[in-house]
């Protein structure tokens, strides 16, 4: 990944357990007097703690750049929305009431609201250049970008140190979706915060135990740190993730042939990198492009100077100002 990029600008807390709050309700005392019944339908328009190996693909050198190789295609469309949670709640509200929530949130503008889920997900092949020797159709494809026309990108979030009970409520209210990469030793002081998110619709996924430069790694030891974790996430959260992301993006082909056998389908990597005051990004002309995965971390003030609130705010401006809406990951993949 190119380790320069372009300035993207840059607070609310948590909810117990429960249903799924509806936005209109938060907004009540906000919206009674501007916009009367708010709930009314409407249309709607790496790791920094440690130093990091070289990022993205197998047998990486610095300065190299993989290159695009995008495919593209459309599916046809789901007609209704999709679970966990209830996904684009928010699509069902008054522009007035989204507006009003983006502005309590301090976003510039309000998010687009990304098309329906399609029918039938795309084929997804490994990314050209990210290849591991010997490999084959059978392992997890490898990929930085989903293969779609749909102006939607998706947020994914690794690690899991920073557990900001503001993040639950600002993306639950404003209904951005999002998938998080766990990696034990960084949640396991506070598994229920994890339980709310993916209460709340979040889906969570493998990152490993400790968060090890996996190719440095034995056969054992890589196999303990990718399906360990995939036991430990299905006996705390009760679900066994299929989407592993390798640390550092780095991974072999035994990598693959373990996180196949413990039961991962893809391995999604990342097109781009935010941070609280910019992006990072892979490709040359460092712009959004339809299916790009983007990767943050869960990090806080102490770690990089801003909240999470303020890394939301700053991806969304990005998002938003090129045209792009959020979709969900795992709705496509």
């Amino acid at each position: 990944m190119k380790r320069h990029g372009t300035s993207v600008s840059g607070t609310g807390r948590g909810r117990s357990p429960g249903g799924h709050r509806p936005a209109c309700a938060v907004l009540a005392a906000l919206l009674v007097a501007a916009v009367g019944s708010g709930c009314a339908s409407g249309a709607g328009g790496e790791d920094e703690h440690r130093e990091r190996p070289v990022v993205g693909f197998p047998g990486a050198e610095a300065g190299t750049n993989p290159g695009a190789g995008r495919p593209g295609g459309p599916g046809q469309r789901a007609p209704q929305a999709r679970e966990p949670g209830e996904a684009h709640e928010n699509a069902k509200l008054a522009p007035a009431v989204r507006a009003t929530l983006a502005k309590k949130w301090g976003l510039e503008k309000t998010p687009l609201i990304a098309p329906p889920p399609p029918l039938v997900k795309p084929r997804i092949t490994t990314r050209e250049g990210f290849e591991v020797e010997g490999g084959d159709d059978s392992l997890p494809p490898v990929f930085t970008t989903v293969p779609t026309k749909d102006r939607v990108v998706f947020l994914t979030i690794d690690d899991g140190s920073d557990k900001d009970p503001e993040l639950l409520q600002m993306m639950d209210e404003l209904d951005i979706p999002y998938s998080a990469f766990l990696s034990d030793y960084e949640v396991n002081d506070n598994y229920g915060y994890f339980g709310e998110a993916q209460r709340l619709g979040v889906a969570l996924d493998n990152h490993t135990l400790t968060h090890p430069y996996l190719p440095g790694l034995s056969y054992a030891e890589q196999k303990r740190e990718i399906c360990h974790q995939q036991d430990i996430i299905e006996k705390q959260f009760g679900k066994r993730p299929v989407l592993f992301r390798p640390p550092y993006g780095n991974y072999n082909g035994d990598t693959l042939r373990i996180a196949r056998s413990c039961g991962i389908k893809a391995v999604p990597l990342w097109n781009a990198e935010a941070f609280p005051d910019h992006m990072e990004w892979r490709e040359e002309d460092e712009d959004l492009h339809p299916g790009d995965i983007i990767l943050t971390h869960f990090r806080g003030r102490g770690e990089w100077g801003g909240s999470m609130a303020d890394l939301v705010r700053a991806v969304m401006k990005t998002v938003t100002d090129r045209g792009y809406a959020v979709a969900r990951l795992e709705d496509y993949v």
